[in-house]
């Protein structure tokens, strides 16, 4: 019998054991070279620790709130594609998990359970990812479902006016099946190993900036767009009024070279100054990472392929151990860094190869 796995990337080890390599390929996988997966979690490694010492850390709290929403601890389940395909009670085990650890699940758009299943499966609170095909009538059709079920805010993913060129799941010649929230608005054949590819002609690549305001017309949820990376588009999104803004280079699976989401974090947050919430996602694999983030001026970050690597191992159980790995080790690197809350963690209580040069020159 294998060991129990004592952090993250241990259940991804497990899980690479466990699924058809076809499937954890494309969980794992990133763009064409794969550069910026790999940047995504050594970008980490680069910033250090500036700890303080002989502070009260008796009592340790990691509570905060998005949109309204408290959760436990500043870290949430990001939208990722296809949960049966590790688990067979795919999304539905994720959100009871996501239940069970006071945090907020971003249900995927590209859910092998539909929004009406898993909203009906427990009292997770949930927000809803959007892409936008170019019938645009299914975008409205989903974001009023999701209304109507009781998610509480739209994420549009604005990174894919066309799909990544993963390779991996080239060369397994990925089969795609029907997405479950597309049951009876559209059905894409995929079941020839087509992959992604059949999916690119569906996507609208006219989707811009003007359309925002078309995607709140057509609900009263809070919209968040996913994907920022600049300061520019930064700026841009407060301009209209968007709620929210989630820095992602969508798990290194779109555009390989772009930089690492952490070395962009402190320059949207800086663009943003404090007037909608910034989250970040991209990378997270330990409780230091939570906290680096969090001194770069992150609100809360999103976990995605730790959450998929968790299912695939033990099911809802796995999903609620990585959560609470990673909100163990968070409190233990703020307790060691002097934090005893969020609030906290300050921007100098990290130090970053940028700080580096800048005290030699």
């Amino acid at each position: 019998m294998a060991a129990e796995p004592v952090n993250v990337n241990e259940f991804q080890i497990l899980a690479k054991q466990i699924l058809p390599k076809m499937y954890y390929d494309f969980y794992s996988g990133g763009a064409e070279d794969q550069h910026t997966l790999r940047e995504n979690i050594e970008a980490f490694q680069r910033i250090t620790f500036r700890p303080r010492i002989l502070v009260d850390v008796s009592r340790i709290d990691m509570a905060t709130s998005i949109l309204g929403h408290t959760i436990s601890a500043p870290i949430m389940i990001a939208p990722t594609a296809m949960h049966k395909l590790a688990h067979p009670q795919g999304e539905i085990a994720t959100a009871r998990a996501a239940a069970a650890s006071n945090t907020i699940m971003v249900f995927s758009f590209s859910a092998t359970s539909s929004l009406e299943e898993v909203a009906a499966s427990c009292n997770a609170v949930r927000f809803f990812q959007l892409y936008v095909y170019k019938q645009r009538d299914i975008a409205a059709t989903l974001v009023q479902r999701a209304e109507k079920y009781g998610y509480k805010a739209i994420v549009l993913t604005v990174d894919t006016p066309k799909y990544g060129r993963r390779e991996a799941d080239i060369k397994n010649k990925l089969i795609v099946p029907q997405l479950k929230n597309l049951e009876g608005l559209l059905s894409i054949p995929t079941d020839k190993g087509s992959g992604l590819k059949a999916f690119n002609d569906t996507l609208d690549s006219s989707l811009c900036w003007k359309d925002i305001g078309w995607l709140k017309s057509i609900t009263n949820l809070p919209i968040l767009i996913k994907g920022v990376l600049s300061r520019e588009d930064a700026m841009k999104a407060m301009e209209i009024g968007v709620s929210g803004i989630i820095v992602s280079n969508h798990g290194a699976r779109q555009l390989d070279h772009t930089p690492a989401t952490i070395s962009v974090l402190e320059e949207v947050v800086h663009a943003v100054g404090g007037k909608i919430p910034v989250l970040f996602d991209g990378g997270i694999r330990r409780g230091t990472d939570v906290f680096k983030a969090m001194a770069l001026g992150a609100q809360a970050v999103l976990v995605g392929r730790p959450i998929i690597y968790g299912l695939a191992v033990k099911g809802e159980d796995g999903v609620k151990q990585v959560m609470k790995m990673l909100k163990d080790e968070l409190e233990l690197t703020m307790a060691l860094s002097g934090c005893p809350s969020l609030k906290n963690i300050t921007r100098n209580h990290i130090r970053t190869n940028h700080d580096r040069v800048r005290s030699v020159l």
